[in-house]
């Protein structure tokens, strides 16, 4: 499924524990459902199977997955996935998000800027220190005590590589447990394919989340070490056939966020809080980047990919709502709720074992509705571009940088610890375009947000505005700053705080401005809202653990998962959805016309394809946003298919699973070898993937 904007800006999303149910679970791989597969399907994974499954799956950092499918080092993921890169390399006249490029040999595979794979080579519980570190402690106490233990774990896992290796100590089952997942980075992410606008996001906006699909929503990269391709023997070999109907499939990925195992009273606080309010910003973003597009064709390429995923946004947000405010589904969590509640109240030793976590949760959420204004306009950013915008960010992070590395590790913002400061710096020194208009826009909207939120009387809008308007500031601030300049975005990194605080640069110095006000915001939140809450949804899962026992699978977290399934349709308005279309299909769907014009390269090539080649299908895999370029495999450990996208019926899949309609949208691996083959010709690349070399 496409990415979602706002993941980490909005803070939307927590974890918990869920109920498995049929073929319902994303399941870590170190608790798979061993029994349930074989009395299912028949299949026992086994060591070597996990491993390949590990060692060949991949994260995107930014937020999607990724397979290794050859042993020198290509990787095969989105195209939507691979926009950011894209769109970073088209200069000048270049549109390669919506031509698509290819690199006819190795040499002219070019570098992302700013891409980082990671791939999985340990998970290891770390429950027990976790807890003791932060036993008894609540608010700051607690949050200080997370850091101080998050920080010591890292840096022991990283060994004084962080170049080298990420390691993130990471929240399951909601604080039940406690996990270390290391991961070998790979910073050099070179471009080998990707096919049109046109082919990859065929049908547009009208078949977003729908079926049948005619896609080749795919790219291909190359990871690099040492200016050579990377040597990678555990990938996943490609069928060239696909899979069939009622075929065994699993999905390996990264699923972002699921809140299946929320209690209710944070899911409405979410609703209420955060999404309605977030919702509301995203369709007026989605006119300002309308009006902004028609002005010129530059201006148009400039706001392609956050249109993009502004349009895909407001999509899922839509069936989030929808599900959050469907009455079967709310009073079945409450029930849920209370069934749980009156466990944990049954007798005085587990009242005194778990206490009241539900009123600590109640008023948590109160906290967080009053200072959630602040805290995304302050501290999130929303109010100076937020994520969307890159002049803001790189100020906001060297400041803070600056800042955060004169502290000890354990004391540290996260983001700023050494485990993770390969990928600050690796963002602060990639040379990507950065375009003015598009920022002054961007800016002059989100400080305009910044004085309706806040109010004009309030002290931080008349710090951060004094005399000016928003678009008289938007523009002073692009028009003054140097940062689109990675060398000068190095010096202030190199320079430290001396620097930071010497520099005269007017968006440093718009960082340095709102910092305090940030941080004491950002302090408050943490110590009034999100310590508390931590601390009663661990004790929560404890008691869910201790009336169930520990069988589920845990809420997504945005590391490696695998589900299995099927190749599945399903019955819409009482009529049968088959599970595949073919490229057949598509030709009969395509009008000249957009969403549904073909590009001229696929026009060029049907007479010489086969139209019978199968193109999209679905399988009953349970997957959300993140799982956008999960390879399908089947139970040989073969590449079948490419996650791109889910069903209609799969928005809520977030908070809740209908095996029924939930279904996985992929591409078929025989329609990628046929038009990688036919359509592009392509031969060096088709026989990479069939042979597994070059």
């Amino acid at each position: 499924m496409k990415r979602v904007l706002g993941m980490a800006l909005f803070g939307l999303f927590v974890a918990g524990s869920g109920a498995a149910i049929a073929d319902e679970g994303m399941w870590t791989l170190d608790h798979l459902p061993v029994k349930q597969m074989q009395q299912r399907y028949g299949f026992t994974p086994s060591q070597a199977w996990i491993d390949l499954v590990q060692h060949a799956a991949l994260r995107l950092a930014e937020g999607c997955s990724g397979s290794f499918v050859s042993a020198n080092g290509l990787v095969m993921t989105n195209h939507h996935c691979a926009n950011m890169c894209l769109s970073q390399l088209s200069k000048g006249h270049e549109d390669y998000m919506s031509n698509g490029y290819t690199a006819a040999k190795q040499d002219d595979e070019p570098k992302c800027p700013d891409v980082e794979l990671n791939q999985l080579q340990s998970i290891t519980d770390v429950t027990a220190q976790v807890n003791a570190a932060t036993e008894g402690k609540t608010g700051a106490e607690r949050v200080k005590a997370e850091r101080a233990i998050d920080s010591k774990l890292e840096q022991s896992c990283v060994s004084g590589d962080a170049k080298t290796w990420r390691c993130d100590v990471i929240t399951l089952y909601n604080g039940g447990r406690y996990a270390l997942y290391k991961y070998r980075r790979y910073q050099d992410v070179r471009l080998v394919f990707a096919p049109e606008q046109d082919i990859a996001f065929f049908g547009g906006d009208p078949d977003n989340f729908n079926f049948p699909r005619y896609d080749l929503d795919v790219a291909f990269f190359r990871a690099y070490i040492d200016n050579k391709p990377a040597s990678t023997p555990q990938f996943f070999k490609f069928s060239t056939q696909g899979p069939k109907a009622g075929e065994l499939t699993f999905v390996v990925g990264n699923p972002g966020s699921t809140q299946r195992g929320v209690p209710w009273v944070q899911l409405a606080a979410m609703r209420d809080y955060r999404l309605v309010p977030f919702y509301a910003m995203l369709s007026e973003m989605r006119g300002l980047l309308w009006q902004y597009s028609r002005e010129s064709a530059e201006q148009t390429k400039e706001a392609q990919e956050l249109r993009f995923g502004l349009e895909n946004s407001i999509k899922v947000f839509n069936g989030w709502l929808q599900t959050l405010a469907d009455e079967n589904f709310v009073e079945r969590k409450k029930q849920q709720d209370a069934s749980l509640k009156s466990w944990m109240a049954a007798t005085p030793a587990r009242r005194a074992k778990y206490g009241d976590p539900w009123a600590d949760l109640e008023h948590a959420q109160l906290r967080s509705k009053d200072l959630r204004t602040r805290f995304d306009m302050l501290e999130n950013g929303a109010g100076f571009g937020g994520r969307f915008t890159q002049l803001f960010d790189y100020a906001r992070t060297l400041v803070r940088a600056a800042a955060e590395r004169a502290k000890p590790d354990g004391e540290r913002l996260p983001d700023y610890r050494e485990a993770n400061l390969p990928a600050v710096q690796h963002t602060l020194e990639s040379e990507v375009p950065v375009y003015p208009k598009f920022e002054q826009t961007m800016d002059s909207w989100s400080l305009e947000k910044l004085r309706q939120s806040l109010g004009a009387d309030d002290p931080t809008v008349h710090e951060v505005l004094g005399k000016q308007s928003p678009d008289q500031l938007a523009q002073q601030l692009v028009n003054g700053t140097k940062l689109a300049d990675a060398s000068a975005r190095k010096q202030l990194w190199d320079g430290g705080e001396k620097a930071i605080e010497a520099s005269n640069d007017p968006m440093i110095a718009l960082a340095r401005k709102i910092d305090p006000e940030s941080r004491k915001i950002r302090k408050a939140y943490e110590d009034e809202v999100i310590a508390p809450t931590d601390k009663a949804d661990e004790t929560i899962a404890k008691a869910r653990f201790d009336r169930d026992g520990i069988s589920n699978y845990p809420d997504a977290t945005f590391t490696l998962r695998l589900s299995y399934g099927k190749v599945v349709g399903w019955n819409e308005n009482d009529a049968p959805v088959p599970p595949f279309t073919n490229f057949g299909g598509l030709y009969k769907r395509a009008t000249g016309a957009d969403p549904f014009k073909l590009p001229d390269s696929w026009l060029k090539a049907q007479s010489q394809l086969d139209l019978s080649t199968p193109m999209n299908f679905v399988t009953d895999n349970d997957i959300i946003g993140g799982n956008s370029g999960s390879p399908v495999i089947d139970r040989e450990g073969h590449a079948v298919g490419l996650i791109f996208d889910g069903n209609i019926h799969s928005l809520g899949g977030d908070f809740v699973y209908d095996g029924s309609i939930n279904r996985a949208v992929a591409v078929d691996t025989a329609a990628l070898v046929e038009a990688v083959r036919k359509v592009y010709n392509l031969p060096r690349l088709a026989d990479e993937l069939t042979q597994g070399h070059l």
